[in-house]
């Protein structure tokens, strides 16, 4: 079993001093990221070769919010091996049970009396003059934006080859439903159910009439094309990667072949989570 902590988190410390001798009981294996468990003093828990010790893990528990989830969750979605997520920050979407609640929801798991909860990935290529320069993954977004300083840019949207619109905006966000409650949310785009297969494309403060999202099916390509003169223009992959793009660029989004499979108790339900949600704002 993977443990996956953030480590800026106060709780962490402690909770681990609860769950590894608790794991350790139950003859559950714990390893962690090497240097979560350098920085937290459980060097012995470290895994250094990845591919190796992802191959024989069973599930992973997440110590934290939705952000230390989202790169969790897509460094072991290739070895199909489900998440777990306990919230230590506000209520998330994401993750699925609260301090309280831990050690019943380990002894459901190791029962296996849970549900799995698959969400799907993005998958997004930067291109240059027909060279693609990154590939990356998003569980949440891809959004293609102006930096701090730089005045709107012109965004060029398509779907397959279709031409949508080009939007003279601050930036467009290319939303899986997962990410249809983040920055899509605030950016005024709608609330999508999680087993929705679609994408949906908003604009960020756009400069016309033509300020709505745009819902795609799952199966469809969306390419957006950079038109700026300014420097600062970037994509920013789930909030937490940043790639500079210029003039004539283009992000090209699919939906990837990958899933991000999340660990449920039965009864869990998408709604529930969003009325907690809207209490706690």
């Amino acid at each position: 079993m993977l443990i996956w902590p953030n480590p800026e988190k106060e709780q962490v410390r402690g909770l681990l001093g609860q769950i590894l001798p608790w794991f350790e009981r139950h003859e559950v294996e714990a390893v962690m990221p090497q240097e979560a468990a350098w920085v937290l003093g459980h060097p012995e828990l470290a895994v250094v070769d990845w591919p190796e010790a992802l191959g024989r893990i069973d599930w992973t528990v997440v110590l934290g919010g939705d952000g230390t989830l989202l790169n969790a969750a897509k460094r072991v979605a290739p070895y199909e091996v489900p998440v777990l997520g306990v919230n230590l920050g506000h209520v998330g979407f994401l993750t699925e049970v609260e301090v309280p609640e831990l050690f019943r929801a380990f002894s459901a798991v190791l029962r296996g009396e849970y549900l799995l909860d698959e969400r799907n990935l993005l998958a997004a290529r930067i291109v240059r003059q027909g060279q693609t320069l990154q590939q990356v993954e998003a569980l949440n977004d891809v959004v293609v934006a102006k930096g701090p300083f730089a005045r709107l840019i012109h965004l060029e949207t398509f779907v397959d080859e279709a031409f949508v619109t080009s939007y003279p905006a601050d930036g467009v966000i290319v939303a899986t439903p997962t990410g249809s409650t983040a920055y899509s949310l605030s950016a005024g785009g709608p609330i999508l159910t999680p087993e929705l297969e679609v994408m949906v494309m908003t604009p960020i403060c756009p400069h016309s009439f033509f300020d709505r999202s745009v819902v795609i099916p799952a199966h469809k390509t969306v390419r957006v094309r950079v038109r700026t003169e300014h420097r600062e223009t970037m994509v920013t992959v789930d909030g937490q990667e940043a790639y500079p793009v210029e003039d004539g660029d283009e992000v090209v989004v699919t939906t990837g072949t990958r899933k991000v499979r999340l660990i449920r108790r039965f009864g869990w339900n998408f709604f529930q989570v969003l009325r907690g949600w809207r209490k706690g704002h």
